[in-house]
């Protein structure tokens, strides 16, 4: 779910509804860590207290995100809603320190905990509600396809995990006597922080620029190869602006000697049908290549076949061959993926050697070296 609207309203809802619970949590779990005088019951209410913070601005963040595009961020303000995640996981990871020492003073100083059915009750009760916001966010998560819900609702999971811990604590305290308050109040700690180091990651890297996911990807192929004028596409770019705000860049391959004014058409058609589709902005560059002459396909297909004796993922595209006097410049681009083992260096020196000694003809190569800017490069 694209729309921009309906995104902010699922995400300040699920924000209220967090706040509201998390103080219900929070207060419960107070009063039974002060009853108990347990230290892992304390510091799982002081997690819930986080999340309260959380949630609010996780709910901001949404807010300042659905604001429309201005003259200084004409792109809009979409990016808001992962750094209001950033700013959460930095306070998750703040609670998970403080938890921590807190736990380790309780391991070096032990103190036996009141295990009461109220306590109990309030622990079961508390997991009850977390898994249920785990399945909430989760599922709204889903729906508008956020990365800031879906890291919500982990943490929730992992919430209810840690006061499983808390509780099995209490519950060997209160029958087996063995004060292991600290050790579980070391163990939620360990949780608080997974959870903030992995919603921080979630967060950090479409902020940096991650490449777009592979079934966006591959629409994209489908949508653009359906038109017979496109023989081929390279060079796709994805620009992520935040959620509801996607703008791509693409190079597509035409016939050399097709009509001008109808392949503008064609590349027009295909913009419009990607806005439509995929809800992005699109800009496509022609690229005219010679489909028409036998010779130019032949070193091609030479071409390629030896790139592929290289490394198999290797592919080439902008091939075009200048004729001269003397010789003929064959000048193209080859892709090579980040995970290859040769070095841009090694291949390029590797091609020209070999379409210097091609057959009678006397060839040059003019090589660039590009890289995918998205995970799996389409051909």
């Amino acid at each position: 779910m694209q729309d921009a609207n309906v995104r902010q309203k699922y995400g300040i809802l699920c924000g209220a509804v967090g706040i509201f619970l998390n103080i219900l949590l929070f207060a419960a779990k107070f009063f039974a860590g002060i009853i108990s005088a347990s230290v892992a019951i304390t510091a799982d209410a002081v997690n819930n207290l986080s999340d309260v913070g959380s949630s609010l601005i996780t709910l901001i963040g949404f807010k300042l995100a659905g604001q429309a595009p201005d003259p200084d961020h004409p792109f809009g303000h979409g990016r808001i809603e992962y750094i209001s995640g950033l700013v959460v996981s930095f306070l998750i990871i703040l609670m998970g320190i403080e938890l921590l020492k807190s736990s380790l003073g309780k391991i070096l100083n032990p103190a036996p905990i009141d295990s009461s059915p109220v306590v109990i009750l309030i622990l079961i009760g508390s997991i009850c509600v977390k898994v249920y916001m785990y399945f909430y966010n989760h599922s709204i998560g889903e729906k508008i396809d956020s990365a800031a819900m879906k890291a919500t609702a982990m943490d929730s999971l992992s919430d209810s995990a840690s006061t499983i811990a808390v509780l099995a604590a209490t519950l060997i305290g209160k029958f087996f006597g063995l004060l292991i308050d600290g050790w579980c109040g070391i163990l939620v700690a360990v949780f608080i922080l997974w959870s903030g180091f992995n919603a921080a990651k979630d967060t950090i890297s479409p902020l940096l620029g991650q490449p777009p996911e592979k079934e966006f990807v591959e629409k994209i192929h489908e949508i653009v190869m359906a038109h017979p004028d496109v023989r081929g596409i390279h060079d796709l770019i994805v620009h992520n602006y935040g959620p509801g705000r996607i703008m791509i860049s693409l190079h597509a391959e035409v016939p050399a000697h097709g009509d001008i004014m109808q392949l503008h058409d064609t590349i027009d058609n295909i913009e419009l049908e990607l806005k439509r589709t995929l809800k992005c902005d699109a800009v496509i560059h022609m690229d005219p290549i010679v489909t028409d002459d036998p010779v130019v396909q032949e070193v091609k297909v030479k071409i390629l076949e030896e790139l592929r004796q290289v490394d198999k993922e290797l592919t080439l595209h902008d091939f075009r061959m200048v004729a001269g006097p003397t010789h003929t410049n064959i000048i193209f681009d080859i892709l090579v993926p980040y995970h290859c083992a040769k070095s841009d260096k090694e291949i390029a020196q590797h091609i020209k050697r070999f379409v210097e000694q091609m057959e009678d003809q006397k060839y040059y190569a003019i090589i660039q070296v590009d890289h995918p800017y998205v995970a799996d490069d389409i051909e």
